[in-house]
């Protein structure tokens, strides 16, 4: 694990996830939240399922058809922000999973987890709550991610594996950063559109065409968060022009390429809408 890091509120330390779980795992952390006043920060889409192990008090969730006060919980692929609420201490470990990994840890559809952020108690029983359980018991952040590390490896171990077809297809796109087009994608599998469509409904939870729009978005966030010039970053990402690019921003993520660039102040309104 990496040292922990202090940011305002914010107290956090990374994980470098087990040798299994790397395929399915991009991000593992715990973290420990503290604010004088209520702290909103928008969470804008990303290529990938977020799950919460929450250990202290719900956090607040609320966005384009979503409202919510969890402590633990799974969000889906998005293609909108999500706004969370913290008030009060909250503490907990995040993990954000690929869609293919979270397809084995939940072993359902992931067309049923797209655009919702659901209790963890709903996707994964009564394995949710006694995993919080034994997190609880573990005060130290080093030995909390080693457990949690080793839980999720034995339950993904235990499950069936995803159509490697659909990991061919999910990777070959996200090294495109969304810019493969979807009917030559299709093509190199040897898979008609509408099946491309239906796999990916069931392995990833969106069509590839609005999977490609949120890696294109990605892309192109990362870019002016570096400070490259807008222009040249809708030319880059595959937009028609800037006006396309900025009425994409602001209908994933409730904010312009601007805004979303800017630095965010601790304490406050991330992005206005």
């Amino acid at each position: 694990m990496d040292g922990t890091a202090v940011t305002g509120g914010l107290t956090f330390a990374e994980g470098r996830p087990g040798a299994f779980l790397r395929p399915y795992v991009t991000e593992l952390s715990a973290y420990a939240e503290r604010y004088e006043e209520p702290l909103i920060r928008r969470q804008p889409p990303f290529a990938g399922v977020v799950v919460i192990f929450g250990l202290g008090e719900p956090i607040g969730l609320s966005g384009p058809g979503t409202r919510e006060r969890l402590a633990s919980f799974a969000g889906g692929l998005h293609d909108v922000y999500v706004d969370t609420v913290i008030a009060g201490a909250t503490e907990g470990v995040q993990v954000n999973l690929t869609p293919l990994g979270a397809r084995r840890l939940f072993g359902l559809p992931m067309s049923e987890l797209a655009h919702r952020v659901v209790s963890l108690d709903d996707v994964l029983g009564p394995w949710a709550g006694a995993a919080v359980e034994r997190l609880a018991a573990v005060p130290d952040w080093h030995d909390r991610l080693a457990l949690l590390d080793a839980l999720l490896t034995r339950r993904i171990h235990a499950a069936p594996e995803s159509d490697p077809r659909v990991g061919w297809a999910w990777r070959r796109l996200r090294a495109s950063r969304g810019a493969l087009p979807i009917a030559e994608l299709a093509g190199e599998l040897g898979w008609s559109h509408r099946h491309l469509v239906s796999r990916f409904h069931d392995q990833i939870g969106m069509s590839p065409k609005a999977v490609a729009r949120v890696m294109r978005f990605e892309h192109a966030a990362g870019r002016l968060r570096a400070g490259l010039p807008a222009a040249d970053t809708a030319a880059a990402c595959g937009y028609y022009d800037q006006a396309h690019m900025n009425r994409d921003f602001r209908a994933m993520a409730g904010a312009t390429p601007r805004q979303l660039a800017r630095p965010w102040p601790e304490g406050s309104v991330a992005v206005s809408g």
